[in-house]
């Protein structure tokens, strides 16, 4: 209890001095462009589920996403997208091909999710190998976007423990952050976080530089800024973390991250709070980032029911009216892009221009037919994570 209280006060103290400036001190020009993100840490058979049940969330999402995206659009005509990073431990049963299908005909892209170190410290040589793989056996796919040649992947870490930030557990490696620099990972997506492996900077997109040998060097970084080279080792993206009152009484308040997961509704005023948190590209405060999560595979009554109707019809109700806010629906792919085209000081008039800046879109191969990851692969997640 004392830790929630000490964690409010400490996001109030960060947050409200932010919004304020962002409101009243900040010069913008209008509209405002709103980008709104999805990523979903997409894992069928979390909870020790049989294959049965697996199977059945895989195959309501093959259905009901396109159901429920096929209603909205954004301001330039594009379907909400969700970005799916999926982990090597769920490369079976041919998940990965049947969501593949489903980016095939435009309703997102994959990514990387990866759970380790759980049941032992990893190392970075299996680590580096084990992405190596991964990159491998997906790109056969289609899976991911290329900068020069190269395949480029976003990557969520599982259990929240980037860089070894939970004390050696769910991760062992403190020069993670330079491992997947050097195995092609544009950008981090994985906070805020529930825990301490969050980053004390808060609701701000940066550069982590890693120091090999200590854990959490994502913990603060210099900020990505617009018309100024990066300077770090690995982009982090973070999801808006706020204050709301569940009630209109003072001693209701809470703290909110960017999960939706069906359980506490994202509202309306949630949503809301979420723009109003302003993240974006230092310089470029006219273009709000918000960045949301889920766990999809269980979290379904949230993110293909109702509650995410709700909240497209919120956004493209409220700030898409091409006066005071213009809404853009991103992949994570593109939501990089994008921040990179203001870093690098283009005109930036329009964020639809820069979906493809420097990644290009994925190729999908829907003809692959492998139903699950290489025994070379299953050894290597095996030797730290049995999930």
């Amino acid at each position: 209890m004392l830790n929630k209280i000490i964690l409010t006060i400490k996001v109030i103290m960060k947050w409200l001095p932010r919004v304020i400036k962002l409101t009243y001190f900040t010069r913008s020009s209008k509209p405002k462009h709103v980008i709104f993100c999805m990523t979903d840490h997409y894992e069928p058979g979390s909870g020790n589920v049989t294959d049965e049940v697996a199977r059945a969330r895989v195959d309501q999402l093959l259905t009901e996403y396109p159901k429920l995206a096929d209603k909205h659009k954004d301001s330039a005509g594009n379907k909400p997208t969700r970005s799916w990073f999926i982990p090597p431990h769920y490369h079976k049963n041919n998940y990965l091909r049947d969501v593949v299908s489903l980016c095939d005909k435009g309703y997102g892209e994959i990514e990387l999710h990866l759970h380790h170190g759980k049941h032992q410290p990893d190392t970075s040589e299996n680590l580096t190998e084990t992405l190596q793989l991964c990159i491998k056996e997906y790109s056969e796919f289609g899976i991911f976007g290329s900068e020069k040649g190269l395949k480029k992947y976003g990557f969520i870490h599982g259990d929240w423990a980037l860089d070894n930030s939970r004390c050696n557990k769910f991760c062992g490696v403190n020069d993670e952050i330079s491992i997947l620099k050097n195995t092609g990972c544009y950008a981090d997506y994985t906070f805020p976080a529930p825990n301490e492996a969050s980053p004390s900077q808060i609701n701000t997109i940066f550069y982590a530089t890693d120091d090999p040998g200590k854990p959490k060097s994502h913990n603060a970084g210099k900020l990505v800024e617009k018309n100024k080279a990066p300077s770090g080792d690995l982009m982090i993206v973070q999801g808006p973390l706020y204050p709301y009152f569940k009630n209109k009484k003072p001693w209701s308040v809470r703290v909110s991250g960017d999960e939706i997961n069906g359980q506490s509704v994202v509202t309306k005023k949630r949503i809301d709070a979420c723009v109003k948190t302003g993240i974006s590209i230092k310089g470029k405060e006219d273009w709000i980032i918000v960045k949301m999560h889920t766990h999809g595979a269980t979290d379904s009554k949230g993110v293909l029911g109702q509650e995410m109707d709700d909240i497209f019809t919120h956004l493209e109700t409220k700030y898409n009216d091409g006066e005071e806010y213009v809404l853009h629906y991103a992949t994570a792919r593109e939501l990089y892009n994008i921040i990179k085209a203001v870093e690098a000081g283009e005109e930036c008039s329009n964020p639809e221009e820069y979906r493809d800046y420097k990644i290009t879109a994925p190729s999908y191969n829907t003809n692959y037919q492998k139903s699950e990851a290489s025994s070379r692969l299953k050894e290597l997640v095996a030797r730290t994570y049995r999930g």
